[in-house]
């Protein structure tokens, strides 16, 4: 990379969708979501015009704070030259992460981890559209080195070394070819979140249950915890559908406490649930421990993640055996570099990561890190799948390919992160010509 180009500008919009009209994204937390982003343009003083494209999810109100943290770290990344970022990685994130006053208001956690995420995010994007590779080939195709060189191990090394990444990043070497192939002519393999949001109705449900089914879906997730018999009855209703052969995932997003989870989860426990999903407090993790154990019997992991805040949460996690599926999230904690520490940690600990998707372009994000895990860190797919809903892909410049329930690796250079122009421009908040339309009609207020 020529040593001269640097960032010359970092641009941020507030874009958000009007999902809430329809309840898509609806559960016993949050009941009227619009599916938002912090959106970030990253360009250089290159002649060539690549630049990254990055963001961070959130679910409406709020999307504007995360802009504002956004704007107050891009002063610490513009005139940056990218040969600073990229050689050491890790030293960059550590700046970034660590700027003295800043991060007062983290640290690494919250709105301004939200913000570092959305920079981070369009930082990989700008590195994988130079090298002209998509996000996964870009790292699979890093000597393990290079790839630590990446990782802040800064507060995990009690429970991952730098020595003992670099030895798992070399053991999967000699056989990462021959995964590739089998990656690029299956896929890897979903399951499906679309079919069962709370606020749906029983004919909704079933109408999305048939639909997926017939398109040859055998994992499903729906969401809980609002209302016990209410579980029960769209339970029954799954099942019957989808039968015992299939697999079902709960999820309530934080609804419960410890003892409520245990329960409420004793009444749900005959539909067979293979994990139940973020029950607690999500920064509670001796409370996932004890529902864990009280769970085994019955035969349910836990899975969670999508609310975690970093990597040493992550790290406690595992520690305390209080998760059985570690849910990493593209745009939660510090992006490609944070993942790279989780998912190492998840290997040494034998959890296997399963992200959450879903949102504004997380499905397209997420299925990079996933990939690399299978090539180059857990060699196996056994007991790991990948969340796919099949909202507002459409918007996407690169969206997801699926074929047979699967997740086809992406081509194109870059981190899949790209929305399209007239996205950026109709839906930006709240200006955009589709929120004006919506103000006009009286279906919302600002």
């Amino acid at each position: 990379m020529a040593a001269s180009i640097s960032v010359a500008k970092v641009e941020v919009k507030d874009i958000r969708f009007p999902t809430s009209l329809e309840q898509h994204g609806s559960d016993a937390m949050h009941t009227d979501p619009d599916y938002s982003c912090a959106y970030i343009i990253i360009t250089t003083n290159a002649e060539d015009g690549i630049c990254g494209h990055g963001l961070t999810f959130t679910i409406g109100r709020g999307t504007e704070i995360v802009v504002a943290a956004v704007k107050a770290l891009a002063q610490f990344v513009v005139e940056k030259k990218l040969s600073d970022i990229f050689d050491n990685f890790a030293d960059f994130y550590r700046q970034l992460t660590s700027e003295p006053q800043l991060r007062w208001i983290g640290p690494e956690k919250g709105v301004i981890q939200l913000a570092t995420a959305a920079i981070l995010n369009a930082l990989w994007d700008l590195w994988a559209k130079r090298e002209g590779k998509p996000l996964w080939k870009l790292l699979a195709d890093m000597e393990p080195q290079q790839l630590v060189n990446c990782i802040d191990f800064r507060y995990i090394t009690d429970a991952l070394t730098k020595k003992e990444a670099l030895e798992i990043l070399q053991n999967n070497q000699a056989t990462k070819s021959e995964r590739e192939k089998n990656l690029l002519q299956d896929g890897y393999q979903a399951y499906t979140t679309s079919t069962a949001w709370l606020g749906y109705t029983d004919e909704v449900l079933l109408q999305r249950c048939r639909k997926a089914l017939s398109e040859g879906w055998t994992k499903f997730k729906m969401k809980v915890g609002a209302d016990l018999q209410d579980d029960i009855h769209r339970a029954e209703l799954l099942r019957k559908e989808i039968g015992y052969d299939k697999t079902l995932m709960m999820d309530a997003n934080q609804r419960w406490g410890v003892e409520e989870t245990i329960q409420w989860m004793s009444h749900l426990a005959r539909f067979k649930p293979l994990w139940i999903e973020e029950p607690t407090s999500p920064d509670d993790v001796l409370g996932h421990a004890t529902i864990s154990k009280a769970m085994k019997p019955f035969g349910i992991g836990v899975a969670t993640g999508e609310h975690c805040q970093n990597r040493v949460m992550f790290k406690q996690f595992l520690q305390a055996s209080a998760l059985q599926y570690c849910q990493i999230d593209s745009c939660r904690v510090g992006s490609v570099n944070e993942l790279l520490s989780i998912i190492l940690m998840a290997k040494k600990f034998d959890v296997p990561v399963c992200p959450h998707a879903g949102g504004v372009s997380l499905c397209e994000l997420v299925q990079h890190i996933s990939m690399f895990d299978y090539l180059c860190v857990s060699a196996t797919k056994e007991n790991r799948v990948i969340e796919y809903v099949d909202h507002l892909h459409e918007h996407a410049k690169y969206p997801v390919i699926m074929k047979n329930t699967c997740y086809i690796p992406p081509k194109e250079p870059g981190y899949n992160t790209e929305l399209k122009a007239e996205t950026l421009r109709d839906y930006e908040y709240p200006n955009g010509q589709v929120w004006q339309d919506l103000i006009r009609e009286g279906k919302i207020s600002l």
